[in-house]
């Protein structure tokens, strides 16, 4: 008996290296991807939790929701990226401007 691992990967052809790494990939992927999913409906929770209690927080609603829809495939075409954009940067000045800053 040996301590010594042998590395399985390395006594396997290019080709079988190649499909369990993108199997390893797309693994992680999922994964990732179910995390997100995870996290953004505790988010949604906690924005639907409550109502605004001001117009900041109203808008730090919308922003979450414009970006959320600018990720789909519908909010990506190039006039409603635009929009979009034009809307959060509103939000943003208006923000600032009533912060003071």
């Amino acid at each position: 008996m040996t301590d010594k691992t042998i590395d399985l990967d390395q006594r396997r052809g290019l080709a079988s290296q190649h499909a369990t790494e993108l199997r390893r990939l797309v693994s992680d992927v999922e994964a990732n991807e179910e995390a997100l999913r995870k996290r953004q409906e505790e988010v949604e929770r906690q924005l639907l939790a409550r109502p605004a209690e001001s117009w900041l927080e109203a808008a730090d609603k919308a922003r979450y929701l414009l970006g959320r829809y600018a990720a789909t495939a519908t909010g990506g075409d190039a006039r409603t990226r635009t929009l979009i954009a034009a809307v959060l940067q509103d939000f943003d000045r208006l923000t600032a401007a009533s912060s003071g800053t």
